[in-house]
């Protein structure tokens, strides 16, 4: 399965930064990853012709929940340290995730998407979103699903202007169940399935 992330970047201090377009050039000049959904060699990254959206594809994000499965299958977590290089006077922040990919969940299963970002440089700042899935219904058979979930203006953190530092992304997805019968997966049902995660950009001024 593959998980994908589009990163969107955001609005800085009105008064040390202003809206712009996207840079001429934007290039991943690293990936390093940590954690139980992400082992080494199953991450793949992409960035859009635009600029706008970075795309992180994870070939083992599965989640298993109900009778013979482990209780280390109910949750994953991949951590994603991100060096990104782009001209000067440029800044950026994580504004949105949107979540594809396909899930089953019986009735009393609910899948829950974490994702928390924060850059290196000041780590005491972070950001999380979240969105869930509440099994039964269309999900109780397996199907596709896609969700968006915006970071709340107030929570939007920015680059640091005139120097470059580390995105950190945090994703972890969760099964649990009030049905100790019940069964529950967020995985790919087949080859043209994958679960992304993506994360989009809004460029600004310095």
């Amino acid at each position: 399965m593959k998980f994908s992330a589009a990163l969107f970047a955001g609005l800085a201090s009105a008064a040390a930064i202003s809206p712009r377009a996207a840079p001429s050039s934007l290039t991943i000049v690293s990936v390093s990853t940590s954690g139980n959904g992400c082992p080494q060699g199953t991450v793949s990254t992409t960035i859009s012709p635009d600029r706008q959206i970075l795309t992180v594809g994870f070939d083992s994000f599965y989640t298993y929940i109900g009778p013979g499965t482990a209780v280390s299958d109910r949750t994953k977590n991949c951590q994603l340290h991100l060096n990104l290089k782009y001209p000067a006077g440029f800044t950026y922040a994580v504004i949105q995730s949107t979540y594809h990919g396909y899930a089953l969940l019986e009735t009393g299963v609910t899948a829950t998407f974490f994702s928390t970002y924060f850059f290196s440089s000041d780590a005491a700042k972070t950001t999380t979103t979240r969105t869930t899935l509440t099994g039964g219904g269309e999900w109780a058979a397996g199907n596709v699903y896609t969700r968006v979930d915006a970071v709340p203006n107030a929570s939007i953190i920015y680059a640091p202007c005139g120097t470059t530092s580390i995105l950190n992304l945090n994703n972890r997805v969760a099964l649990t169940s009030t049905n100790s019968k019940a069964a529950g997966e967020v995985s790919t049902d087949d080859q043209t399935v994958d679960l992304t995660q993506q994360i989009h950009f809004n460029w600004l001024s310095c």
